[in-house]
C-alpha cells in the first residue's frame, strides 16, 4: 500500500546521489539485481548522474515528507546506434526498507508515462530470472517477456539467467530515419 504522503521529484546528484549511492549498493551486496561485485563509489554515482544529464535522460524518486528517498527510476539508451533512438532500457530501484509498499509500481508507471511523453516506442527491462518480484510487476504492467539469455551472469557461486521484458508504446507516431 502506498502511503498518501510521499511525491516524485527530480533526483540530483548533490541532493540524493549518496542515498542512490546507498540503494544501488545494497543491491550490489545482497542481490542479483545488479550483476555487479564492487559497490560504487559517490564518484561513480557523480559520473552516472553526468551521462544521465548529458543524454536528457531523467532520474526520478520517491520521497516522503522529511524529503528521504524512497526509491528511484531512470531510462537510458538501449543500444548505441541512432537506430535504437526510440528503444530505452529502464531501471528501478527501491530502498530495502520500502519495499512492498507499492512504489516500484508509482516508479515504473511514471517511467511508461515519462518514455510515452517524450516519443518512445519501446521499453526494455533486462531482470535477473529469479528475480519473480520483478518480473510480476514488469507483466502486471504490460511487459511482456521476449527472451532468455542463460548464463550469461556468474554471481554468488552460480551462474545467473537474464530474463527481457519488453513494452511496446504507442508513441511516436512520425518516426523518422537519421
Amino acid at each position: 500500500m502506498v502511503a498518501n504522503s510521499v511525491r516524485f521529484t527530480t533526483c540530483t546528484f548533490e541532493r540524493h546521489g549518496a542515498a542512490i549511492l546507498e540503494i544501488f549498493n545494497h543491491a550490489i551486496e545482497t542481490s542479483t539485481a545488479l550483476y555487479e561485485y564492487q559497490p560504487r563509489t559517490l564518484e561513480t554515482i557523480e559520473a552516472w548522474f553526468a551521462t544521465k544529464t548529458a543524454g536528457g535522460f531523467p532520474v526520478i524518486g520517491v520521497v516522503n515528507d522529511s524529503d528521504t528517498l524512497l526509491g528511484f527510476a531512470s531510462y537510458g539508451p538501449f543500444r548505441p546506434q541512432p537506430a535504437y533512438k526510440y528503444t530505452v532500457e529502464h531501471s528501478v530501484y527501491v530502498h530495502p526498507d520500502q519495499r512492498g509498499n507499492g512504489y516500484g509500481r508509482m516508479l515504473l508507471q511514471w517511467i511508461i508515462q515519462e518514455a510515452e511523453a517524450h516519443g518512445m516506442h519501446t521499453l526494455v527491462g533486462a531482470i535477473d530470472a529469479q528475480n519473480l518480484v520483478s518480473l510480476q510487476l514488469h507483466e502486471s504492467l504490460g511487459f511482456v517477456k521476449v527472451g532468455s539469455l542463460p548464463q550469461v551472469g556468474f554471481k554468488f557461486g552460480r551462474w545467473l539467467d537474464l530474463t527481457l521484458v519488453q513494452l511496446t508504446l504507442a508513441m511516436p507516431s512520425h518516426p523518422i530515419d537519421g
